[in-house]
């Protein structure tokens, strides 16, 4: 603050002025009038010496953050013109100076300036990530639209469209070491958990009707396959589809991830991508834990090498005949809370009223079940002196399959098998034969024509009813490993959690459906989406690590809501009121984002010291 007065008047006004820093631009604004030079001369002798003195008051005020300020509203203000087609708004969010922190420490921007250097380009790529980032997780739009909200950010960061488009490509060639540096760095953030290494696949579509053609060189003759392909859509939408495999933690916090052809088999996803992970561990030993459809007996076999182990989920049904009869004899049972004997024939019988101390309890039953598998080599076997077969050569698989019974689960697959048997009842008794398709895993499993002629009638099938029920209450799980069967089934129960991170990027940060068509800006999205879910979740570990859980909708909506808004260029004032989760979020980093108003030089320091 300083003293301002027309030098040139002889009965000048003093005011106590203010330099204010918005953004780069930099203004003047007296904020207190002192009073009249001859007004003052009737109280003090000398005004300009008492004046001096209530600048350096005022100056003593501010370090205290203690400020008495004189504010003029002048009604009949009209607002700032703009050449604008669209009203902007003027608040400005501060959230995103708690996801910056945690960007801070992935130290992001190291990564973005040696990988930039010796290059002509001419934006600052760091820059754009972070917002790209914020936006995914604040704001989520396409590229355009952040490009549109820049403004809504309190920095309000200025580059191009175009240069966001060449950012992505520039991205997509740093893909793998990109995906490390985030894992590297992570671990000084929150200490990883990484023993057990979950894996899952998901797919996200486009808004087009056309998937991309495969392209042949015609020099060379290589086929270069279209990225954009029809596959199972999660969404069951008609449109082409491209898969995501990713790889969590035991914290829910993840690893790495690949984007591969929507059209690819999701099982040979895992494999390479567990290749990369085991160079990122370097060599340390960890445990693949994955649903059925990622368990197959290569990627068992393969986990069964170099230290590695599997927990993998086994489909009952699929099971040999050998197997399920041990599955279905009902001996060597046992709860697993307190391992005393049971009999499965008794939990389904009895009254859940008789056996409410059982009734969440879970029976299980450990199963021997190697098996031959090939191991990728050949042995050859000289049948005389000139000849000899080459065959190929197998290994055994050393597995177990833990067998868990619930009534609890028994009783809920039931209930659903009843409203389902319902709704196919309803649909035989319409005896519209167009209506019924055959589906695998619907209502329609249950129907059955009496005939083959379509005019003949439909019925429900009590023997598929039948034949499916024997499995209600019965889950698998497969395993190599020799530790006790409650510590495996509390293992596989944590495969939510990668659940919850794919719903969190679909619902939470809307990365589908993609906008993009060229293969090196779609790997890109998911690499900014992938991103946005790592700090998210580090976020999420540090907010727990201090005693405070919160829902995903509850810390984004916190940070969304964490705007503030500019008065009259001297202060800037919250547009938010304290919570649990600001508390939180400020005892993490100390920030002191929980005032009610800021000077602009407070939060500009904020920043760059953020950006250090």
């Amino acid at each position: 603050m300083k003293l301002w007065y027309d030098y040139k008047s002889k009965d000048p006004t003093y005011f106590i002025q203010q330099g204010i820093r918005n953004g780069k631009k930099v203004t003047t604004k007296n904020i207190k009038r002192i009073g009249k030079h001859s007004e003052l001369l009737k109280d003090h002798p000398d005004p300009l010496a008492y004046a001096r003195e209530q600048v350096a008051e005022f100056n003593r005020q501010v370090k205290e953050n203690k400020i008495d300020m004189t504010v003029t509203i002048d009604f009949d203000k009209k607002v700032l013109a703009t050449d604008d087609i669209v009203s902007a708004s003027t608040r400005l969010n501060i959230g995103y100076f708690i996801l910056q922190a945690v960007y801070n420490d992935l130290h992001i921007h190291d990564f973005f300036r040696a990988a930039s250097a010796g290059t002509k380009i001419e934006y600052d790529p760091d820059e754009i990530d972070r917002f790209l980032t914020y936006a995914r997780i604040l704001d989520p739009r396409s590229k355009l639209g952040t490009y549109d909200r820049l403004s809504s950010y309190y920095e309000k960061p200025r580059f191009e469209y175009q240069q966001i488009l060449r950012f992505m490509s520039f991205l997509s060639e740093h893909y793998d070491a990109y995906i490390e540096h985030l894992f590297k760095y992570s671990g000084s953030v929150v200490e990883r958990d990484t023993s057990v290494c979950y894996y899952d696949c998901t797919n996200y579509y486009f808004e087009t009707e056309y998937q991309d053609p495969d392209l042949m060189d015609t020099e060379t003759g290589e086929v270069f396959r279209g990225f954009r392909r029809y596959g199972h859509s999660k969404e069951h939408r008609p449109n082409p589809v491209v898969q995501m495999g990713l790889f969590m933690d035991g914290n829910g916090i993840p690893i790495t991830m690949c984007i591969t052809p929507g059209s690819d088999n999701e099982q040979t996803t895992a494999v390479p991508l567990e290749e990369k992970m085991a160079k990122m561990f370097k060599g340390k030993w960890f445990i693949y834990c994955a649903d059925a459809g990622l368990g197959s007996y290569p990627i068992r076999a393969f986990n069964s090498m170099a230290g590695r182990a599997f927990v993998v989920t086994q489909s009952v049904k699929k099971l040999n005949s050998v197997l399920q009869q041990a599955v279905f004899n009902d001996c060597d049972y046992r709860f697993l809370s307190d391992d005393q004997k049971c009999s499965i024939k008794e939990l389904i019988s009895a009254d859940p009223f008789e056996i409410l101390e059982r009734y969440d309890d879970t029976a299980y039953k450990v199963i021997t079940a190697d098996r031959l598998v090939e191991t990728g080599l050949a042995d050859e076997q000289f049948l005389s002196e000139c000849t000899a077969k080459s065959t190929r050569s197998k290994g055994t698989l050393h597995q177990r399959i833990i067998i868990t019974f619930s009534r609890k689960y028994y009783e809920y697959q039931r209930a659903v098998r009843k409203q389902q048997i319902e709704r196919a009842q309803a649909l035989v008794d319409t005896k519209d034969p167009e209506k019924i398709k055959l589906g695998n895993n619907d209502i329609h499993r249950f129907i059955k024509r009496k005939g083959k002629n379509k005019d003949e009638e439909y019925y429900i099938d009590h023997r598929a009813i039948e034949k499916e029920e024997k499995y209600d209450g019965y889950y698998a799980i497969a395993t190599n490993l020799e530790d006790n069967a409650k510590d495996i089934i509390a293992i596989n129960a944590n495969r939510y959690k990668i659940e919850d991170c794919f719903r969190i990027m679909k619902t939470n940060f809307d990365a589908r459906p993609v906008y993009h068509h060229k293969e090196e800006r779609i790997r890109a999205h998911f690499m900014i989406c992938y991103t946005a879910l790592l700090i998210y979740r580090l976020l999420e570990v540090k907010l727990d690590q201090y005693g405070k859980h919160f829902t995903t909708d509850q810390i984004i909506d916190t940070l969304k809501n964490m705007e503030v808004t500019n008065v009259q260029e001297m202060f800037y004032q919250s547009l938010y009121h304290g919570s649990e989760v600001c508390t939180a979020f400020n005892g993490i980093y100390n920030l002191g984002l929980d005032k009610q108003y800021y000077q602009p030089k407070e939060l500009n320091k904020k920043i760059r010291d953020l950006l250090k």
